[in-house]
């Protein structure tokens, strides 16, 4: 049997189901787009007799954990990024999904934000770059927000990172946005900012490990279904 990460192992003890079952709901909901009543009806067929509130549960408690496992052995981007944001909607109100990916495509990192202006876009910069070391280069769109938020970054930098506003080089992560609405519609919409969060961190993910930026040392070439379940240990 493998050894569970201490993180799993905690949250185990509030959940009493087989961890198997648990996280093929949880990684169906963040990779497919489905709803929740999708997967009571699909697990029934199986025999399974779950709630569509305890899949929702599941992911609230393992995804945070299961995120922090990976960005242990999350790939290095590189140093040329694209950064945009999208809406999604949380109590019946739009907030902000920031997103940046780097010229390759692989995904630098996302924060959701209540609004959209100055503060929320130099958190999201800080985080990224403490996450991922900072860029030579950041491409945005006209946003004069981003823009206030990467001056006020470099502004505490000796060395500035190159801004360019290009709405037509931004166009790799404003088709990278379309992945994660397409999981999150099924969802319409979340009911509170903390859930928001953690899905979005979840969908996110899965997002990433389904582009191959998982670092994956223990089993070469395995398939995404389970590099996922490889978060658990």
């Amino acid at each position: 049997m493998k050894a569970l990460s201490p993180g799993v192992a905690k949250v185990l003890k509030r959940l009493h189901y087989p961890l198997d079952v648990m996280l093929l709901c949880v990684r169906w909901y963040v990779a497919y787009p489905l709803s929740l009543r999708n997967l009571e009806e699909m697990m029934a067929e199986r025999g399974i007799a779950v709630d569509h509130s305890t899949v929702h549960r599941w992911a609230i408690k393992l995804l945070p954990v299961l995120e922090k496992a990976f960005r242990r052995c999350k790939r290095p981007v590189n140093k040329s990024w694209r950064v945009d944001e999208t809406y999604v909607k949380v109590k019946g109100q739009w907030k902000y999904l920031y997103r940046g990916v780097d010229k390759a495509g692989s995904t630098v990192d996302f924060l959701l934000r209540a609004r959209r202006d100055k503060q929320a876009a130099r958190r999201y910069f800080e985080k990224a770059i403490d996450q991922n070391g900072a860029p030579d280069t950041v491409t945005i769109d006209k946003s004069v927000a981003n823009l206030a938020g990467l001056h006020a970054v470099n502004a505490e930098r000796e060395a500035p990172i190159k801004i360019r506003q290009v709405k037509y080089l931004n166009n790799i992560v404003e088709q990278d946005h379309r992945a994660i609405k397409r999981r999150t519609r099924p969802m319409l919409g979340f009911k509170t900012f903390r859930c928001a969060r953690i899905l979005l961190g979840g969908i996110e993910v899965m997002h990433m490990i389904a582009k191959g930026q998982m670092i994956d040392g223990a089993v070469p070439k395995c398939s995404v279904a389970e590099q996922f379940y490889f978060l658990e240990t």
